[in-house]
């Protein structure tokens, strides 16, 4: 080989290898960034609303996601509402707001999202309340009242999930118990219930993904670039940084462990958890199951942009789901 062209392709190697380093750790710092909160910084916002400058800070830099906080109080939720602590047995506490109504009926525990916490459920347990359901909001590990400061999009906080289930029954006894999540809250239920031996007597589930790598893809697409291959390397080191496999964090997976009825509920436009995907986490049940589709609506809260209809819903899945009576 001449010298010249041996120089030149030692050089390409090294660029190649230079370039492979520099991704990966931009790829590392970027899943840190999402998976760990941070002091007072502002809140990155979303990927749609970022300026050219902005999102090529947040693809070099990650995202600053301050530890998600409510100046609210359980009385918001009614009158009768008090804080409670869940302890877990690996030293987390949880908190939460409980609030009681007849001891007859059911007990809802809602579970928030990503970067969010219990307090953002608020619209949702006010809506049960009226329903004659008594309900608990969770912060999760990392949220709110909470312990930690990190999150993991809805793998470890599964034994939150867990934990709250387990309090619930020992502390707060009701005739049936239902779980509710929205989006990676949603993602923890099903994965308690695949993984934890969770057995509710009904679930709700709101803006579901079917897998991790799924909905970090639609996040580099919100900004318009290409997802590949930094979604691939953000799953990867993700997990990598968690102890865990991203790409074996999948709710289409854990759907097939849910054997009480199931309530979905999906927004059309939703560019986070895709319709398309929603419906695949939904087919992959085989218990009695329900799907809600709410037109024109994206990764948001269903009961704030059509309170009517999804309390209709919600309240026929109830009746004759777990209260076993005609709507």
């Amino acid at each position: 080989m001449k010298p010249k062209l041996k120089r030149r392709l030692i050089l390409f190697s090294a660029l190649l290898l230079g370039g492979f380093i520099a991704l990966n750790g931009i790829a590392y710092r970027q899943a840190w960034a999402m998976m760990h909160f941070t002091g007072e910084a502002a809140r990155t916002d979303k990927p749609e609303n970022l300026s050219p400058g902005e999102k090529i800070k947040v693809l070099f830099c990650g995202v600053d996601m301050p530890r998600p906080r409510s100046s609210l109080t359980p009385d918001k939720v009614g009158p009768a509402c008090r804080a409670v602590v869940i302890p877990e047995t690996n030293g987390i506490k949880l908190g939460a707001w409980y609030c009681p109504a007849a001891p007859s009926g059911p007990l809802v525990i809602l579970f928030h999202g990503y970067a969010g916490d219990k307090s953002g459920m608020l619209p949702e347990a006010v809506a049960f309340l009226e329903m004659g359901c008594s309900v608990m909001l969770v912060d999760f590990r990392g949220s709110g009242d909470s312990s930690e400061s990190y999150t993991t999009v809805g793998f470890y906080e599964a034994e939150d999930v867990a934990a709250a289930v387990n309090y619930a029954r020992a502390q707060l006894p009701h005739s049936k118990l239902v779980l509710y999540g929205g989006s990676m809250g949603a993602a923890a239920v099903l994965r308690a219930v695949a993984r934890c031996g969770v057995q509710p007597d009904a679930v709700i589930v709101e803006g579901i993904f079917d897998k991790m790598l799924n909905t970090v893809r639609h996040r580099f697409q919100a900004m318009g670039v290409p997802s590949f291959p930094g979604a691939q390397l953000l799953v990867f080191w993700g997990g990598v940084q968690a102890g865990f496999d991203g790409f074996d964090h999948n709710p289409v997976q854990y759907a097939a462990a849910v054997r009480c009825p199931i309530l979905f509920l999906h927004g059309a436009a939703d560019p986070r958890a895709r319709l398309e995907e929603a419906r695949r986490v939904f087919d992959a049940v085989s218990a009695p199951k329900r799907f809600q589709e709410f037109p024109a609506l994206g990764h948001e809260a269903a009961v704030t942009r059509f309170p009517a209809e999804w309390k209709d819903s919600v309240a026929r899945f109830l009746q004759t789901e777990v209260n076993n009576t005609v709507p």
